[in-house]
C-alpha cells in the first residue's frame, strides 16, 4: 500500500541526492526556498503541477516518486 509517508520520503531523497541546491530548485520552480525545505522535511507535499515540474527539473520519473513501481 502506498502511503503519504512513502511519497514524502522518496521526494526528500530525490531532492537531497540532486546536484542542485534547494535554493536553485526553488528558483526553477518559482517558489520560496522554504517551500522546498518543507517538501524535504515532509511537512508539506507539492501541488500536482509543482510535483510535475519538480520531476522535470530533477529528471525524475513521477511513478518512482509516487511509489507506483
Amino acid at each position: 500500500m502506498i502511503t503519504l509517508s512513502n511519497i514524502t520520503e522518496k521526494l526528500a531523497e530525490a531532492i537531497n541526492s540532486s546536484e542542485l541546491s534547494q535554493s536553485e530548485i526553488a528558483r526553477r520552480l518559482g517558489v520560496a526556498h522554504q517551500q522546498v525545505s518543507r517538501y524535504v522535511s515532509g511537512k508539506q507535499l507539492p501541488a500536482l503541477d509543482t510535483l510535475a515540474n519538480l520531476c522535470v527539473i530533477l529528471d525524475l520519473d513521477a511513478n518512482e516518486i509516487l511509489c507506483v513501481r
